[in-house]
């Protein structure tokens, strides 16, 4: 551990009140500390500044993903051999660091997520974040080839590789599933370990339900770019399978009755077309996506 250049990365807003502890934590494992400062009106940059850390300070408050953006852009500037990014509001344990950044040590990992749900950590969550990080999970999961218990947790830990070749994109709460939809794609080998955490007097950082829909929104955009047949395919043949059923079904009707269903020949219409589109976008996305990652 001593001759890696072990980096920690900590996206922070208006975290005046726990920035300088959570610093003072993190100095025992390493002095090579990223704050970033993403536009907060408290005194979170100053602090942070104060305590001997490299301050990156966003003129305003541009998201989350942003904060991890720029955290990996000055990692990889430093030649950072582990990245570990740590949530600001006191959370987490310095404690689990160690244990965050072996499988990477031991080259058994390119990205290891440390999981509040792979031991009794998670009896300590409460119930509606529980259920909330539950699902972001499963709806990440869908779209990338690893069976994760804890797809949103802050707690990380990138080796050089995944700073090579990982920038995202998303300013919002959807990095965490960008990330892990892009490493897969690459087949990036990815761990979980599991990490305790702290809720005691602490209130949430975000919004459950703002989170929620930015992992989705994010989830299935990049879902769509990533797998186009898959995302836009099934459905236009399933559209266009149910159109085909109730043209049928109308033809039956005009044929028995020699009137046409209004209510019949509108759904046959409606659906056709929609799976038409779909089938269509499919193909033209998956097509111009092919064009650009061969000329890239």
């Amino acid at each position: 551990m001593r001759n890696l250049n072990i980096v920690i990365g900590i996206p922070a807003y208006n975290e005046e009140k726990n920035i300088a502890k959570t610093i003072t934590k993190l100095k025992k494992v390493t002095e090579h500390i990223i704050v970033c400062n993403d536009g907060s009106s408290d005194l979170t940059g100053d602090i942070a500044q104060q305590f001997g850390t490299i301050v990156i300070n966003h003129n305003k408050n541009l998201g989350y993903g942003a904060a991890i953006r720029s955290i990996f852009l000055k990692a990889k500037e430093m030649g950072s051999d582990v990245l570990v990014t740590f949530d600001a509001d006191g959370q987490h344990r310095a404690e689990d660091i160690e244990n965050v950044i072996m499988p990477i040590i031991r080259d058994e990992a390119d990205i290891v997520i440390g999981s509040r749900f792979l031991d009794d950590s998670h009896k300590h969550i409460p119930e509606y974040r529980k259920i909330g990080i539950k699902a972001i999970t499963k709806v990440a999961n869908v779209s990338i080839n690893e069976k994760l218990t804890d797809s949103q947790s802050g707690f990380r830990a990138y080796n050089k590789r995944t700073l090579l070749e990982i920038i995202p994109s998303d300013n919002g709460m959807g990095a965490s599933t960008e990330i892990l939809i892009k490493a897969s794609k690459n087949n990036f080998r990815i761990h979980e370990v599991p990490i305790a955490i702290l809720y005691d007097n602490n209130t949430p950082t975000h919004n459950p339900i703002s989170h929620g829909t930015s992992v989705l929104l994010s989830t299935l955009k990049f879902t769509s770019i990533e797998h186009p047949l898959k995302f836009y395919g099934i459905p236009g043949m399933i559209l266009f399978g149910i159109g085909l059923f109730f043209v049928l079904w109308t033809l039956q009707y005009y044929s028995e009755y020699e009137t046409f269903h209004i209510t019949l020949a509108a759904i046959s219409i409606g659906t056709t077309i929609f799976g038409l589109v779909f089938l269509t976008t499919a193909v033209l996305l998956y097509s111009l996506i092919t064009v650009i990652r061969e000329k890239s």
